[in-house]
């Protein structure tokens, strides 16, 4: 784990000034505040020593209670308040030094209560193949005749051959939960036939998201389900955001991994449940009310709008200084 920067010497200067990034506060059971407190302060520091021509910016923190607990918890105020603070801090930095300034949220979260697990209905019906490693199962991407690539609301389903799309479609179209299965030309007409996209592309009911699940039994899970491995797994996993409940004493448990570790031992930070339904918030689909989707907030009302798709941010941008 570590920065990346070019020139080189850019994210050592940068750490030098603000410390070591937190990765461990960015994603996973111990994510908050803390990586965008980070993330901004270096920001200002990088601002301050190119001036760039644009900067882009990520403040991650209300992705997680928002995913954790969903959006009509209460405790989401304070998260609300958190990061409106460091937001400002940056927004009030940059523009005394003359900067102009966007904010842009992609997408809002909505409420959800049901997960779905397409790679085991589709396993169930024989289009799915996974193969045995060790004591676990692990999906054979490859070999398996159609997969599903799951992220949050929305999912690819790759089917090796054409003349099985038809009849993964149908078998997609009788689950509770999904809201589309868009094939090619559907895939056009919502301008997402993206040449790596899935032969299929499946969208969520409200209040439904896709999980990345295949193995039937949870004996068979593979032994980086339980950590937080983005990596290795065939699609987004917001169960990462937990720590297993049925786990007696978790921090117990987490330092005697980490004294493995130390000891140069191979060890795996398996704290993470298998329980989708954990989940209260996620994103992807269009939503019913405007006002809880995408939204632009800029420092310039001439560039005002009433409503600009996100894959249109770009263009924006480049008229905006052009």
């Amino acid at each position: 784990m570590g920065l990346y920067s070019d020139p080189p010497d850019l994210q050592a200067e940068v750490e030098r000034r603000v410390g070591v990034f937190p990765f461990f506060n960015f994603w996973g059971p111990l994510s908050g505040i803390e990586a965008t407190r980070w993330i901004v302060s270096a920001a200002i520091e990088e601002f301050s020593i190119n001036h760039s021509n644009l900067q882009l910016v990520y403040l991650p923190h209300l992705d997680y209670n928002l995913q954790r607990l969903g959006p009509n918890d209460p405790r989401i105020a304070e998260d609300v308040r958190a990061v409106d603070r460091e937001a400002g801090r940056l927004i009030d930095a940059v523009r005394a030094q003359g900067a102009d300034v966007m904010v842009v949220s992609e997408y809002g979260i909505e409420a959800v209560s049901q997960s779905i697990a397409l790679n085991r209905i589709l396993r169930e019906h024989g289009f799915v193949r996974v193969r045995e490693s060790v004591t676990w199962e692990l999906l054979d991407p490859g070999a398996s005749r159609a997969f599903a690539v799951s992220d949050h609301q929305a999912a690819h389903v790759y089917v090796k051959d054409p003349a099985d799309i038809e009849k993964v479609r149908r078998v997609l179209s009788d689950v509770p939960g999904i809201a589309h299965v868009l094939g090619r030309d559907q895939q056009a007409d919502w301008g997402i036939d993206h040449a790596r996209s899935g032969e299929l592309v499946l969208v969520a009911e409200p209040g439904c998201w896709f999980n990345y699940y295949y193995w039937l039994d949870e004996s068979k899970a593979p032994d980086f389900a339980r950590t937080v491995d983005i990596h290795r797994k065939p699609g987004f996993d917001p169960v990462e955001l937990f720590i297993d409940p049925n786990i007696r004493f978790p921090k117990l448990k987490a330092y005697f991994r980490l004294a493995q570790k130390k000891l140069g031992m191979r060890m795996l930070m398996d704290l993470i449940p298998l329980d989708p339904g954990l989940i209260r918030g996620s994103h992807g689909r269009l939503l019913n009310d405007p006002d809880n989707g995408p939204l632009l907030i800029s420092t310039d009302r001439q560039r005002a709008v009433d409503a600009l798709g996100m894959q249109e941010i770009k263009q924006f941008i480049a008229a905006y200084y052009r």
